[in-house]
């Protein structure tokens, strides 16, 4: 005897249900942080990829591109209603560009029947619906590859990026072996002075990106994800900042047609609530 192949409303666990996926070796914050914020309605599902020998090569993730469609075919086998992709790298390291990457994205949401968002193209989007054209890019732990490959593919997208450098283009680490010894983890008052640096490089910037998913540690010292320090960051420096968790997040909701409860910045606020 065989399941059904298709999935029924009074079937799902959940009214809404996301899928997320994250690099190997990661053990991504995104499913609790999203669910952290989102109503009861909402159910999370976090999928690792599996991949033994990475090394976090820009080009292993190009040869595993296709481990992505692997995911959006699972999800839609579970009953996912929004299948989402955490880590910024994805949409460059492919090689498709802008229009390749949107094009991608609704041809698996077509062929499995479940939307599929990149974190990548989810901050093109928040950008285009905030109105803002000229950027600054906090690219925090990311190596140089890493960040020029982000600010390539949103000067790509059309925006006008006037600043973009990580922790040790700000001065706060000796070299990029020094970042990478933190794994991602950053003291707390970095996530203000490295902001703050970032926007009087580019003061005329109508907002700051921070790249991936990185992690300030917070009064009791657990690391938190720019999501958590987003209104503070705002009320700061005067105008909107967006990480990649957010502009996901933000993406996953308008989907669904939900909005998170609390207050988490200017882009999350637009979904009402």
């Amino acid at each position: 005897m065989a399941m059904p192949e298709t999935w029924r409303p009074e079937h799902k666990l959940f009214p809404h249900q996301v899928g997320f996926t994250c690099p190997p070796f990661d053990f991504d914050a995104a499913p609790s942080d999203f669910l952290r914020i989102a109503p009861p309605s909402v159910g999370v599902h976090g999928w690792m990829l599996h991949a033994p020998e990475y090394a976090h090569g820009l080009d292993q993730r190009r040869t595993r591109f296709g481990m992505l469609e692997d995911f959006c075919h699972v999800c839609a086998r579970n009953g996912v209603d929004v299948a989402a992709q955490v880590g910024s790298n994805w949409v460059h390291a492919s090689g498709l560009g802008v229009a390749g990457i949107r094009d991608h994205c609704a041809r698996l949401a077509d062929r499995y029947g479940v939307a599929f968002h990149m974190a990548g193209y989810a901050m093109v989007e928040a950008l285009r619906a905030l109105g803002v054209e000229k950027v600054a890019l906090n690219a925090a732990y990311h190596w140089p590859e890493w960040w020029q490959g982000t600010a390539g593919f949103l000067r790509e997208a059309g925006f006008d990026v006037l600043w973009a450098g990580n922790f040790v283009d700000q001065g706060w680490f000796a070299d990029q072996d020094a970042v990478n010894a933190q794994r991602w983890v950053f003291d707390g008052d970095l996530a203000l002075k490295s902001f703050q640096y970032v926007a009087d490089r580019a003061p005329a910037a109508e907002a700051i990106l921070i790249n991936g998913m990185c992690n300030f540690r917070g009064l009791d010292g657990q690391p938190q994800r720019p999501l958590h320090l987003t209104p503070m960051l705002e009320e700061a420096l005067g105008m909107p900042v967006l990480g990649h968790d957010t502009a996901l997040y933000w993406r996953v909701f308008k989907t669904l047609g939900i909005a998170p409860v609390g207050r988490h910045g200017r882009l999350l606020e637009r979904l009402g609530g």
